[in-house]
Formats: structure tokens, sequence, C-alpha cells
């Protein structure tokens, strides 16, 4: 039998715990306000919010409105061009994560790389982390799905091993991950505007992950579970919960 890959984290202190409270909180979000609301226009919503979000932290200048108005700048085209199509590739990266995240990417760059560069590894060590990515994806794990879009979510981030959109990429796989493991299958929490609304935590925990120390690994984790619980309170179904 093959070891979790993820077994190390379990340990963590405060980690399972946070995570287990962050998923509850979703749950709560997704069952008692979104039960009776839920739509396709709903997951549209939150798709659109989560590609602005994303966006704006890739350096895009543009507002939700002017996304909504079809008047985005580049990097916001690219970001809601990546999740017109996202949940599409649920089943994709629950058997063949490689291919999904190539596919992200190859969405995210088609309007600013070649053919040829779309969707590939930068170089051999690039290739090497997205093969180690999608091998711990589709591993039998104890740890929580959270811990593991958050995990894949600052490997790619951190990593980079795409010649473009990165971050976009990574936003993108952590959302993806949460819908085919079942957290959010309708994909109405917005974890991309949480980390928008965290941006300093979200920008220096990221750095201490690329660090590779155990203190930066834990606390990214952390820093994870709270993102998360934010997630969730950005949802649409929390507007229409107040409505």
């Amino acid at each position: 039998m093959n070891a979790d890959p993820l077994a190390w984290l379990l340990s963590l202190e405060g980690v399972p715990s946070a995570l287990a409270s962050a998923r509850d909180g979703i749950d709560v979000v997704l069952r008692d306000r979104g039960l009776r609301r839920t739509s396709p226009e709903t997951t549209a919503e939150s798709l659109l919010r989560g590609a602005h979000a994303s966006a704006v932290l890739e350096g895009s200048a543009s507002s939700l409105a002017e996304i909504r108005e079809g008047a985005a700048d580049e990097i916001a085209a690219d970001a809601v061009r990546v999740s017109t199509e996202l949940l599409g590739l649920v089943p994709v990266i629950r058997t063949q994560p490689l291919q999904a995240l190539a596919r992200l990417h190859a969405l995210a760059a088609q309007a600013s790389l070649p053919a040829d560069r779309l969707g590939r590894p930068r170089d051999a060590d690039a290739a090497t982390t997205l093969r180690a990515l999608a091998s711990m994806i589709t591993a039998r794990t104890e740890a929580p799905a959270l811990a593991l879009a958050a995990i894949v979510h600052a490997d790619l981030a951190t990593a980079a091993p795409f010649g473009s959109h990165n971050g976009i990429v990574a936003r993108a796989a952590e959302r993806l991950l949460l819908a085919a493991r079942g957290v959010d299958e309708k994909s109405l929490v917005v974890p991309e505007a949480a980390h928008l609304a965290l941006r300093a935590q979200y920008e220096s925990n990221l750095r201490g992950w690329a660090s590779g120390n155990a203190a930066g690994r834990h606390a990214w984790l952390l820093y994870a579970a709270e993102a998360y619980a934010a997630a969730a309170e950005a949802s649409p179904l929390r507007r229409a919960a107040e409505d």
C-alpha cells in the first residue's frame, strides 16, 4: 500500500481542527442558505466573482461591473475564460489531473502565449512538479479535501510550472478541487474573494510556503482554513439570505 502523501499535516498543531471548523462553516452556508436557493445563475455569479478576484490578485485593474459589461482588461478576460469551463473539468481532475491543469493553463494563456506553449510546463523541473501534484491529487489520503486544495494551490502558485498565469491557474485548481472532492459541488463559495480580502496574509503565507520550511507550511494551512471560512461568507448565497 502506498503511503499517504498528506499524512504529515494531520499532526500539525491546530491544522486539523481549523480545517474541520472551516468545512463546518461551508456546510452551514451551503445547507442553510442554499438548500432552496441554488440555481445555475447562483453558480455563475460565484464563478464570476471568483474570476474578478483572481484577476485582481494577478494584476488586473478591472472592476466587477466592468467585467459584467464586457469591458474587462486582458487579465480579467483570461480569468473569466477559465471560469466558464471550470466545472466541466471536475471529472477530468479526478482521474487525469495533469490534463485538467494543462487545460486550465491553456484557457488562461490562450490570448498571450503561442499554441505550442499552452498547457506545457516551462522545463523539466516544472514537469516533475506537475507530475508530483497529479500523483498527490489521485492518491488515497486521510487528509481533508480542504487541505489538498490548499496545498495544490500553494504549489502551483509558488513553483510556477507554467510560462504564465500561474496564479490564475492555482486559484482555479483550488476551486476545481473543492467541487471535485464534494466540498462545494456547485461551486457556490468564493475562495478567490477571500484571498483578495486577506491579500496581505495570502501573499505573505504563499512566500512562507515557498520557503519550504515546516513553519511556512504550517502557517499556510492555518491561513487556508481562515480563507475558506471567509470564502463561505463571500458566497452569493449569503447575499440571497439577507435579501
